[in-house]
């Protein structure tokens, strides 16, 4: 979007107002061809429901036995320490669980883009992953939430990016475990790349903590990544607020109802995040050591931020709503006005006109040489008088 599109640059009053609308039409019409945000990749399409009474856990998805296509899902891991990182961009399902760590590495972190029931069973069978919460990485209607097990942590969370101009929101489930972090993603591309390069560098904070550093590392990075969508909301917002006063159209206003449509997603995305992100602040679990609980306090302080910001706009395309039907309102009695001066310019001389045509035959001026004359005489004269009390009144633009 042009965001130099409503920028006045003419400097006389008159030139100005002129490229003003010609701007705010311009804007009009990229509106109407559909703003940056799709409120279509904004739902969720295709997540598996299971009908009621159906078997709990993943066994619900009947047999697991056939492994996916060569390019559905693409397995990646991490084994890095203070001294040592590895990374397997590529790598084979087997020969991940039947590998071990290094032995100068604390923490595996494995990345598994694309959903399939074999990969997540035998990651199950593999790490001892509860049943039920298997089921939620394939079931991908999920709330954020946190669920803690025995032996490990699960946290629902949902990611949002931007490709091509089109926001989409996936579900992201992360498994935490004494020295391993496993996360399912729906599918490929993420916001996580900053720190996957962290992990390159010597000496990084993430090479020297364990994986509930990572859990913090990678649930900072979604939350603060809805900062520039945000951002770019509050910018559509401001042009919508521009070609509003400039030229109101309708296209205008059903962009500002699809506007709210999405903030409400947008707020029903990320408000179960601060809880969730809370919990693992609050709770007193051995997986989140005291020093990541810090760090996690930090999150939840951006994630109320980012809710703070949500409402800011819920409430500013509320009121460019209330704006858009004032200008309507205005427009409508500007036009109201006019036609009513015409109105009143054009009565006096049709009752005039209406006497004189009427079919008495004794009318004292009808047989008057000059009556032809005076009748406009008196209709310039009733036209100018008009005009000229118009005038005074400031109705047509004088003072």
């Amino acid at each position: 979007m042009n965001h130099d599109a409503i920028r006045p640059e003419a400097q006389n009053g008159e030139e100005k107002s002129r490229v003003e609308k010609k701007q705010g039409k311009g804007l009009t019409r990229q509106l109407a061809a559909g703003l940056s945000f799709s409120m279509a990749a904004m739902r969720k399409e295709g997540s598996v429901k299971a009908p009621p009474g159906s078997i709990p856990g993943i066994e619900s998805f009947g047999p697991m036995d056939q492994p996916p296509a060569p390019d559905a899902v693409r397995l990646q891991w991490y084994d890095y320490g203070v001294n040592a990182v590895s990374f397997e961009a590529e790598g084979d399902l087997e020969t991940m669980c039947s590998s071990e760590r290094p032995a100068d590495t604390l923490v595996r972190w494995i990345n598994v883009d694309g959903l399939n029931p074999y990969v997540v069973n035998r990651l199950r069978q593999a790490y001892g992953i509860h049943t039920l919460a298997a089921e939620d990485v394939l079931r991908t209607s999920q709330r954020p939430k946190l669920e803690i097990f025995p032996n490990h942590l699960f946290v629902v969370v949902r990611m949002l990016t931007l490709r091509d101009g089109v926001m989409h929101q996936e579900q992201v489930s992360i498994f935490l475990f004494k020295d391993t972090l496993i996360t399912f993603q729906e599918t490929k591309g993420d916001v996580w790349d900053p720190i996957r390069q962290r992990l390159q560098k010597k000496g990084s904070r993430l090479r020297s903590m364990g994986p509930a550093y990572l859990l913090y590392a990678l649930l900072d990075a979604v939350v603060d990544h809805s900062f520039p969508l945000l951002e770019s909301y509050g910018e559509m917002l401001e042009e919508l607020e521009a070609a509003v006063i400039n030229d109101p159209q309708p296209v205008i206003q059903r962009q500002i109802h699809r506007i709210k449509r999405e903030l409400v997603v947008l707020r029903r995305v990320l408000w179960p995040l601060r809880e969730v992100v809370n919990e693992l602040h609050r709770n007193d679990t051995e997986e989140i050591p005291a020093e990541v609980k810090t760090f996690m306090r930090d999150v939840y302080d951006h994630a109320v931020q980012v809710m703070e910001i949500i409402e800011t706009y819920r409430e500013q395309a509320g009121g460019l709503n209330d704006l858009y039907m004032s200008a309507v309102a205005n427009r409508m009695n500007e036009i109201m006005k006019v036609l009513t001066i015409m109105a009143s310019f054009f009565i006096p001389i049709t009752f005039v006109a209406g006497v004189y045509g009427m079919n008495f035959e004794h009318i004292p001026e009808l047989p008057w040489k000059y009556g032809y004359v005076g009748f406009w005489a008196v209709c310039v004269s009733i036209f100018t008088v008009l005009f000229v009390f118009f005038r005074r009144k400031g109705w047509l633009g004088g003072k």
